[in-house]
């Protein structure tokens, strides 16, 4: 890091289950923050759909007091109505929203697996929490493995 500020931009993202059952914020800071320190890590990526995205989040957001330049950025599947009544929600939760233009159009009961292989294919590691092998973490862990991705299986450690 040079003057308080990531060298490179690299990417993250995080895959969980939708029920974690267990604090796990403070192990997510910890590798979160060896990323960013470590490997020029300065974009957080999150579906925001259960515990665990809810989790990595709080981690992101609370390493912004020390590494105020990293951002955390909502990737949605699809668009809600909840994006304009809820707006002052995640413009405090997030410091940007998006829906990958090639989700537009796309059946909603795709459009989930295919935000997490967009994800997945934009970022340098990926996070996962998963116990279980089925499901979308399970499926976002195999793509991630396959597109060769640094991946770190959180429930494993």
């Amino acid at each position: 890091m040079m003057g308080g500020s990531v060298v490179e931009n690299k990417m993250c993202c995080g895959f969980g289950h939708r029920d974690v059952f267990k604090d796990i914020v403070g192990e997510l800071k910890s590798i979160l923050e060896d990323w960013i320190v470590n490997n020029g890590v300065g974009t957080f990526m999150t579906g925001g759909m259960g515990d665990f995205d809810l989790q990595f989040a709080k981690a992101v957001r609370e390493l912004k007091c020390q590494y105020p330049y990293i951002e955390l950025v909502l990737i949605k599947p699809y668009f809600t109505n909840d994006l304009n009544t809820n707006k002052v929600y995640y413009e405090s939760m997030y410091d940007s929203v998006l829906i990958p233009d090639v989700l537009m159009g796309v059946h909603y009961k795709s459009a989930i697996k295919l935000r997490n292989r967009w994800m997945i294919e934009r970022c340098d590691c990926v996070l996962v929490y998963v116990n279980r092998e089925f499901g979308g973490a399970y499926d976002a862990l195999k793509y991630a493995r396959k597109q060769g991705k640094t991946v770190i299986h959180l429930s494993q450690k």
